[in-house]
């Protein structure tokens, strides 16, 4: 119980800090998300210019990081329709609840996070394998960077 309430305040303080912070915030539009290039092609980005992770562990859409996965791997949090940006097809975006009632953001069915130690256009974590799988980066096609 007391590592839930620690992750849970962990992705408080995270999606405070902007790792995980709508961007454009009203009841139709949310985050934004777009291609950009990096040293990997071009990848999924938030607007703020943060690579976006799948995670190789997570199923049908939901998402298997909780507790400390999600304090190390943030999930890309909306409180509305996340919005495509350059280089994303909007009908590959989707949200779903999460355990904890927040919305994850989607991009071709995987649910998308930040890793903790990234900053905007620095990719620290591309191939990692941790918490019971391996986080990839997305490409603009929804496919992982292999």
């Amino acid at each position: 119980m007391g590592r839930t309430l620690f992750a849970t305040a962990l992705i408080a303080i995270f999606t405070m800090a902007g790792f995980g912070a709508p961007e454009a915030m009203s009841k139709k539009r949310g985050v934004k998300l777009q291609v950009k290039g990096s040293e990997y092609g071009k990848v999924l980005m938030n607007g703020g210019g943060k690579a976006l992770y799948l995670f190789t562990k997570d199923k049908k859409g939901r998402s298997d990081c909780y507790g400390e996965c999600a304090g190390a791997w943030p999930p890309f949090l909306t409180r509305g329709r996340p919005v495509a940006g350059r280089g994303v097809k909007a009908g590959r975006l989707g949200t779903f609840e999460r355990d904890d009632g927040t919305r994850q953001v989607t991009y071709a069915g995987h649910p998308v996070y930040f890793y903790a130690h990234d900053s905007p256009g620095e990719i620290l974590c591309q191939d990692v394998f941790e918490f019971g799988g391996r986080w990839l980066l997305l490409r603009g096609s929804g496919k992982a960077v292999r």
